[in-house]
């Protein structure tokens, strides 16, 4: 069945994991999208291994599990947009397409031709997104902009990470590129908005995306706190700022992680732990109590914990509907059978004659499907189908222009 995006044609010229990211969901909903590569190297997370993707043999492909990690459904063209020939066939594409996603440097489009204005004059419907690390406007706009310099400026990593005077604390950026992630994510929200808006007006738009927006948009909770009550949020590291039974506990033979979010649970927390005293203690009676009295608590509940086994204590909590949940490693996560039972590890036969083991998109429709048509895509590999297709370019024009290094 076809996708929700079924029909839309996105040309990507986007690179590393922001863009991409955003544009593989996409795919993912139905949508064509033509990755546009340099000729030689193409997307630099093309070489960002090892790993690199193998064949059942065990011989090595050129392609990155970095690579491999956002770009599926995709079909790649290498086109030379420094080149007036390679621009070009950019402008003739976009006369056919809905969407043109870049994260290039401020001006860099202008100076090819390939900006908003220039593009939008051939076509009026085109919905424009430009991620990069800081907009298009600011003092800031014609820095580079990376993931980690984002955790770091916009905040994320002041309250990552244990306290100051813990063991190892420290500020501490995300495991994952969560500010490239989460900018990409926005990304798709705002293009297939201004589709729909699109489909009332008649006209495509100008979407400005920047990776420190997005982070700062996202301090969510923590930045209210702080708006609220003037005080500067700190790390917690696994405990949280609003809710002192929010956090791991050691027990006799690891960790575990309890979620404690209300006054009931609280109390089925303590019967558990054979301590239902605590719950009856007017000191712990409230949320605010409970905060207020963090320090002497978390040392009650931790000397309890430490009593018995994590799977003891993780069987129990689970049977009195307290929130609780192992510390995973993701070997461990990813096996795990309700992972498994959603169908989030699949894999996708790739070019390179290698299978790509893939993690699914979360999103379960009722009716259109998410849609996995395509292994992420060898570097030019559908370059001659679109040429040929879409340009109407005959053989010897394909090769001369290979040889010109433009394709």
């Amino acid at each position: 069945m076809a996708g929700p995006l079924s029909g839309i044609k996105v040309l990507d010229l986007s690179r590393i994991l922001a863009g991409p990211w955003s544009t593989q969901l996409l795919s993912d909903l139905g949508a064509d999208v033509i990755k546009v590569e340099r000729p030689v190297g193409g997307d630099d997370t093309r070489g960002w291994g090892p790993p690199f993707l193998a064949r059942e043999d065990g011989s090595a492909t050129a392609e990155s599990a970095y690579f491999l990690s956002a770009n599926r459904g995709k079909r790649s063209m290498t086109v030379d947009i420094s080149t007036p020939e390679g621009q070009g066939i950019l402008r003739e594409l976009v006369k056919t397409v809905d969407v043109f996603v870049e994260n290039y440097k401020l001006g860099d489009m202008r100076r090819y031709g390939l900006d908003y204005a220039a593009l939008c004059e051939i076509n009026p419907g085109l919905v424009y997104c430009s991620i990069t690390g800081f907009g298009q406007t600011g003092p800031y706009s014609s820095r580079a902009g990376y993931d980690f310099v984002i955790q770091a400026m916009g905040g994320l990593m002041s309250i990552t990470g244990q306290s100051d005077d813990q063991p190892g604390g420290g500020a501490q950026k995300c495991g994952v590129p969560i500010s490239d992630l989460m900018t990409g994510m926005y990304a798709s929200v705002a293009i297939v908005s201004a589709l729909f808006e699109r489909t009332r007006s008649g006209q495509g738009q100008y979407i400005d995306m920047s990776l420190l927006d997005t982070q700062v948009a996202w301090l969510a909770n923590q930045a209210s706190n702080y708006l609220v009550s003037g005080t500067t949020p700190k790390r917690w590291g696994n405990a949280h700022p609003n809710l002192p039974t929010y956090q791991a506990f050691a027990a006799s033979d690891g960790e575990l992680i309890v979620a404690v979010g209300n006054d009931r649970q609280f109390a089925s927390l303590c019967r558990v732990l054979g301590a239902a005293n605590l719950a009856d203690d007017e000191r712990y009676a409230t949320n605010a109590r409970r905060l207020s009295q963090r320090a002497t608590l978390i040392a009650a509940l931790s000397e309890l914990f430490a009593k018995a086994g994590k799977s003891h204590w993780l069987d129990e909590l689970e049977k009195a509907g307290v929130p609780c949940g192992p510390i995973q490693s993701i070997p461990e996560a990813l096996a795990d059978a309700q992972v498994l039972a959603r169908g989030m590890v699949f894999s996708l036969p790739h070019a390179s004659g290698a299978t790509a083991p893939q993690i699914a998109n979360p999103i379960k429709f009722s009716r259109t499907g998410v849609q996995y048509r395509r292994a992420p895509p060898m570097l030019g590999e559908h370059t001659d189908e679109f040429l040929a297709s879409e340009l109407g370019w005959s053989v010897a024009r394909i090769a001369a222009s290979k040889q010109q290094g433009t394709v």
